[in-house]
C-alpha cells in the first residue's frame, strides 16, 4: 500500500486562509470608509447648525424689537377696545385653549392659547376696578 500525501489540500487551506484575511481587510477598509463618511456628514451638519445659530443670534435684536412693537400694539388695542369685544375675545380664547387641552395638544401650545384670554380678562378687571374706584370717590366727595 502506498501512502499518498495530499499537497493540494494544504494549498487549498492556505488559499482559504489568505482569502479570509483579504475579506477581513476589505471589511475593515469598508467600515473605515463608512466611518469617515459618517464623520464627514456629522461635521457638515455641525457646520450648518453653527452657521444657522450665528445667523439667528445676529437677527435676535431685530426680532425682539418687532415682538415688542407687536405686543405694545396689542395692548393698546385691548385698552381702547370696548368691554363687549374684550369679553367676547376672552371667551373665544378660553374656548380655544380649552379645546386644545381636551384635544390633547402639547401643554406649551395650550399655555400660549391661554395668554391672550388672560390678558383680556386682566384688562377688563382693571377697567372695572377703575370705574368702581371713581364711583366711590365721587360719593365721598359729595
Amino acid at each position: 500500500m502506498t501512502t499518498r500525501t495530499d499537497y493540494t489540500g494544504k494549498a487549498d487551506a492556505s488559499a482559504k486562509t489568505n482569502s479570509s484575511t483579504d475579506s477581513a481587510t476589505d471589511t475593515t477598509s469598508t467600515e473605515s470608509g463608512r466611518t469617515a463618511a459618517i464623520g464627514g456628514a456629522v461635521s457638515d451638519a455641525a457646520g450648518t447648525v453653527k452657521d444657522v445659530a450665528a445667523d439667528a443670534a445676529a437677527r435676535l435684536p431685530e426680532v425682539a424689537a418687532t415682538t415688542r412693537t407687536a405686543l405694545e400694539d396689542a395692548n393698546r388695542q385691548m385698552r381702547t377696545g370696548s368691554d363687549e369685544m374684550l369679553s367676547m375675545g376672552s371667551a373665544l380664547s378660553f374656548g380655544l385653549a380649552g379645546g386644545l387641552l381636551l384635544g390633547g395638544a402639547p401643554r406649551l401650545l395650550v399655555a400660549a392659547a391661554f395668554l391672550p384670554a388672560v390678558a383680556m380678562v386682566l384688562t377688563l378687571l382693571d377697567r372695572s376696578s377703575r370705574t368702581r374706584g371713581q364711583g366711590t370717590r365721587s360719593l365721598q366727595g359729595r
